[in-house]
């Protein structure tokens, strides 16, 4: 008997008349709210314009997401098509399934294309994003708790997760797992966390932060991956996924360690981002000719009546009295 656990969500769907809001689809909302939230801060730290991160969003995130069902889809075909399966399927993404390696990928191709039409170096922006990446991860993983999916082996610990649904094959899973879910969220956190101390530490340039990300997220994901009972295929006892934390692991490292030796330090600001420069030149010029308000004005000089100077240079009338020294004062 389970003295203690972590109870699942009844339902991951609210109908809200002929409207299905689906918790899945806001956790990964809420996830790239927080993404471009953070984004923007840092890049506008860095020097860059305050718009830039949303802009390029705009590409990469509509890349991310049909990269990362695609992923999905291919690496776990098995669950859309063959015999008994309805390819249909494949399409309904708020049932989850996002694979975060094409979802990077492609995601990455989206904010080449929107960095490009901003005159952004993609290494600098992709620095600037990485920890709201990695926290946007964090936040989509609780889809996967209101879904009753990627759960691990079996678990009497206190935290395990209790898992009571009955899968599109008609098979009933109950019974208390190993949260994976819990588990990649808090490690998604840590990373973010550690790129942002390392970033400000070692100031980190030319795409070193978004490596160090990637890098920290594969050898947490393996770990997860390696708990996970989910039908997945499997090459030399390990499954793809984790595989593919390997390979993902070795090219982010020598990627970073690359990067330090051709290109050390960080970007010049004012080369990050042509349109913040353009605007900070704009306000600097307008602040320079305009009219120095809180400034004060010495007065004109008041002219003699002569005309020849200052009134209070001006020699004195011969009607004007003249003050006797005291020696004049005395007889002679």
């Amino acid at each position: 008997m389970d003295l203690a656990y972590i109870p699942s969500p009844s339902r991951g769907v609210l109908n809200l008349g002929p409207i299905p809001l689906r918790a899945y689809a806001f956790c990964i909302i809420i996830g790239v709210v927080v993404a471009v939230w953070l984004g923007s801060k840092r890049w506008v730290a860095r020097g860059g314009g305050r718009h830039t991160v949303g802009d390029i969003a705009v590409w990469a995130v509509p890349f991310g997401l049909v990269g990362g069902r695609l992923y999905h889809v291919i690496t776990d075909n098995q669950l859309y098509f063959g015999e008994g399966k309805h390819p249909i399927d494949a399409l309904k993404i708020w049932e989850g399934g996002l694979g975060i390696w094409g979802a990077i990928a492609f995601g990455a191709v989206g904010a080449w294309i929107g960095a490009r039409r901003r005159g952004v170096p993609l290494p600098a922006y992709a620095d600037a994003i990485a920890p709201g990446i990695v926290l946007a991860q964090a936040c989509g993983r609780w889809g996967n708790w209101f879904n009753q999916e990627l759960y691990g082996r079996p678990t009497t610990l206190p935290w395990g997760l209790k898992i009571d649904k009955t899968l599109p094959d008609g098979t009933v899973v109950q019974g208390v797992y190993h949260p994976t879910f819990l588990y990649e969220s808090i490690w998604c956190v840590l990373v973010a966390v550690l790129v942002i101390w390392a970033d400000k530490r070692f100031n980190l340039g030319h795409g070193r932060a978004f490596w160090l990300y990637v890098a920290a997220y594969t050898v947490g994901r393996f770990w997860t991956e390696w708990l996970r009972i989910d039908e997945a295929h499997r090459f030399f006892g390990l499954r793809l996924n984790d595989w593919t934390a390997i390979l993902v692991f070795v090219g982010s490292v020598a990627a970073f360690v690359l990067s330090a030796k051709l290109r050390p330090g960080r970007e010049d600001p004012d080369s990050i981002d042509p349109q913040a420069t353009a605007e900070r030149a704009e306000a600097a010029a307008a602040a320079e000719s305009a009219p120095a308000g809180d400034t004060p004005v010495e007065s004109a000089p008041v002219e003699s009546a002569s005309g020849e100077g200052p009134a209070d240079a001006a020699e004195p009338s011969q009607d004007a009295p003249v003050e006797l020294s005291k020696d004049s004062e005395k007889p002679s």
